[in-house]
């Protein structure tokens, strides 16, 4: 008896240490097909940009510092930029260093990349990067060349906070996530002309009904991320309260544009068509719409065969689920003035004990590239320790799972801890942080924890979902 009780605790212990290190990768219809470690920097967003007939990576990074070995220096964490034309051999090619600093104080998160040749004012030779430099500022850089990354410019600084924005390449217009002095809340939109990218052109501030100065009460959730649909469909999604309290803004981008600018109540609703308050657990980091959904539940129902979605992803916060739950959240917004969540998704934790794994488990990010390859079809969710999942989102009522990865840890790999002095636990963990696709096919991951960046690809079963 006392010889089976020892071997049950054994294989315990044994499977406890496997799921804490992840020694090996977990997958199911989505495989490796190349892989970077990043110079060991912690990840933030990936973005993958045609340049005649190369491909290229932008990597954006939180705040911290690592040795480059391409310069021989310890440089603080900035922009990663490869060369991923040969997916399975990803070629280094600049580290653009960012702002010193820790975590979100420092580095250079986000970034976004337009060719001249789109941009109404744009040299047509040249190829631009916009990105944050920490905390503190916006820069735009000339990445015609990507292993020799020069400034530009600087859209704005002096700023409190930054984080995700959004650059329209056929009109210049960009969406910054900006703190700005005097304003209340630490991150909130300005808009500005990049159109001629060595001259910004201010347009102005904007923001939930007290954000702006002067304002009293409490201030509203703080804006995470805008997605634009151009001038085109004249709608900007923002995505306001990441973790908790998360808001749903759908903005008509005209009025936005040319309506009245002064930082008043009146004039901050002006723009807006619909505002969605998620309860307070529920957080947006990113909303992504999906517009023009034909739904073959439907197709022989008279009215409402076509629908417009916008998909909600909340983010994890906290290490071992020592918090809510993040999760997708699909929004019909076929009336706009009417949006409603009609669906909902997240990992099942007992699927892979996630919760005991170590560091975040939930979600935090979806794609955001509106490539024809998956649109509409197929989207990937950054799920932290859980990796990168899969989802058929043709009928947004019913979105289904069809491929996960979750890559194996490495001697980089970062270790994630909970509770404090006596009480602290750390454990070495995936943290899967964003996710991104080309028009190739190509699946991005970055890892939070310093693992580096993993180019996947589906693989049987999912691969029908593509078509």
């Amino acid at each position: 008896m006392r010889y089976r009780y020892w071997t049950f605790a054994l294989l315990l212990a044994c499977a406890s240490a496997f799921a804490q290190t992840a020694a090996k990768p977990e997958s199911r219809d989505m495989e490796l097909v190349g892989y970077d470690d990043l110079q060991g920097r912690s990840a933030y967003q990936p973005l993958v940009h045609r340049q005649g007939d190369r491909w290229i990576a932008y990597i954006g990074h939180h705040g911290g510092h690592s040795r480059n070995p391409l310069s021989d220096a310890e440089e603080p964490n900035g922009t990663s930029i490869l060369d991923v034309t040969d997916p399975k051999s990803p070629r280094y090619l600049a580290h653009v260093p960012g702002e010193p600093g820790k975590d979100e104080a420092g580095g250079a998160q986000m970034v976004r990349v337009c060719d001249g040749s789109q941009l109404p004012k744009g040299d047509r030779s040249k190829v631009y990067l916009l990105r944050n430099y920490g905390d503190t500022a916006h820069e735009v850089w000339d990445v015609t060349d990507p292993a020799k990354p020069a400034r530009l410019s600087t859209v704005v600084d002096n700023l409190k906070g930054t984080h995700k924005s959004w650059w329209e390449c056929d009109t210049g217009i960009a969406f910054l996530v900006s703190g700005v002095e005097g304003w209340r809340a630490r991150r909130h939109p300005q808009v500005y002309d990049l159109s001629d990218p060595a001259k910004p052109v201010f347009i102005r501030n904007f923001g939930l009904p007290g954000h702006e100065p002067g304002a009293s009460g409490p201030v509203p959730s703080t804006l995470h991320g805008p997605i634009s649909t151009g001038a085109k469909h004249n709608r900007v999604y923002f995505a306001y309260g990441a973790n908790g309290k998360g808001v749903l803004q759908i903005v008509d981008r005209e009025k936005l544009l040319n309506g009245p600018k002064e930082p008043t109540p009146a004039n901050l609703v002006h723009p807006q068509i619909a505002r969605l308050d998620l309860p307070p657990q529920f957080g947006a980091h990113t909303g992504f719409p999906l517009l023009g959904m034909e739904i073959a539940e439907f197709a022989k129902d008279k009215d409402a065969r076509r629908r417009d979605f916008v998909v909600v992803t909340g983010e994890t916060f906290r290490n071992e689920c020592q918090e809510a739950r993040q999760m997708v959240i699909f929004v019909d917004v076929t009336d706009e003035t009417r949006p409603v969540g009609v669906s909902s998704w997240a990992v099942p934790e007992r699927s892979g004990d996630f919760c005991g794994r170590g560091g975040r488990f939930g979600t935090h990010s979806s794609n955001e590239s509106f490539a024809a390859v998956y649109y509409k079809r197929i989207m990937f969710f950054a799920h932290f320790n859980a990796g990168v999942r899969a989802l058929d989102i043709r009928d947004p009522f019913r979105p289904r799972e069809i491929a996960y990865y979750i890559p194996a840890v490495t001697a980089r790999t970062e270790k994630r801890c909970v509770g404090k002095g006596a009480e602290e636990r750390c454990k070495t963990a995936i943290q899967t942080n964003n996710v991104e696709v080309d028009e190739r096919g190509y699946i991005y991951a970055v890892d939070r924890a310093n693992t580096g960046m993993h180019i996947l690809r589906l693989t049987g079963a999912a691969r029908e979902a593509m078509k």
